[in-house]
Parts: structure tokens; C-alpha cells; sequence
């Protein structure tokens, strides 16, 4: 027994809500997965930043946002900030002598930088003020 056209014409809109109402479904769920990845990632650069400049703790929510606001917004950390993200793009493609050096990191214990030798740095002009751990 053959549909008649407005039957087709129903089947196909039913079709269309069943689609509509799972793609609302799947955003939601999309959103939601968003939400989780952002909270993880703020509370794990939040975690990072209090471990690295455990000073900050006590501060209140002002005087923190005042910290970030004069540290942050500086020609420097735009400058470092730039290049840590050219870096980034440059590593999706090492070239062989990166690879080498990849494969022979400089020990960490090198790499430390204290905030009181910022500090001293600072000072005297030299280096950039900010700390690299390893």
C-alpha cells in the first residue's frame, strides 16, 4: 500500500523534529563538555599560579586582580607571551637541529630562577624578571 503524499509530507516533518530535538541534545552536550574542560583548565592554571607565587594567596580577589592587571598587561608579557606562542607553532614542525637539542634538554636544576634573583636582576638591569622552572 503506497503513502500518499501528505503522508510522506508528515513522515519527512516527524523526521525533521526527531532531528531537531538531537541536535539540540548533542549541543547541549557539547556545551556542557566545554563547561567541564574550562573549570578543569582554570582551576589547574589557578593551582599552577598559586604554586608558583604562593605571596598571592592572602591577597584579596581586588588586590589580586590589581597584581594581574600591572604584571600582566605589560609590553614585556605581551612580548613573552608572543613568543612562547610562536615557539609553540614553530614545534609542530621541528627542524633536526630542534629535535637534537629536544632530546638533550638542559638539566633543570639550570633553570631555576628565584623571585629573589629577579628581584636582584631587576636591580642591576639584567636579565627579564621572570622565572623559569623546570
Amino acid at each position: 500500500m503506497a503513502q500518499t503524499k501528505i503522508d510522506k509530507i508528515a513522515s519527512i516533518e516527524e523526521e525533521i523534529k526527531q532531528l531537531k530535538e538531537r541536535q539540540k541534545l548533542l549541543q547541549q552536550q557539547h556545551n556542557a563538555q566545554e563547561r567541564k574542560d574550562r573549570t578543569k583548565r582554570l582551576c589547574k592554571r589557578a593551582g599552577l599560579l598559586e604554586s608558583l607565587l604562593p605571596d598571592t594567596i592572602p591577597l584579596t580577589d581586588e588586590q589580586f586582580k590589581s597584581f594581574l592587571e600591572k604584571t600582566l598587561l605589560t609590553d614585556f608579557a605581551r612580548r613573552t607571551l608572543d613568543t612562547i606562542a610562536a615557539q609553540d607553532t614553530a614545534a609542530v614542525a621541528p627542524r633536526p637541529a630542534e629535535t637534537a637539542a629536544r632530546d638533550n634538554p638542559t638539566p633543570a636544576a639550570n633553570l631555576t630562577h628565584t623571585a629573589h634573583e629577579s628581584r636582584e636582576d631587576e636591580d642591576t638591569g639584567e636579565g627579564n624578571g621572570a622565572r623559569v622552572t623546570g
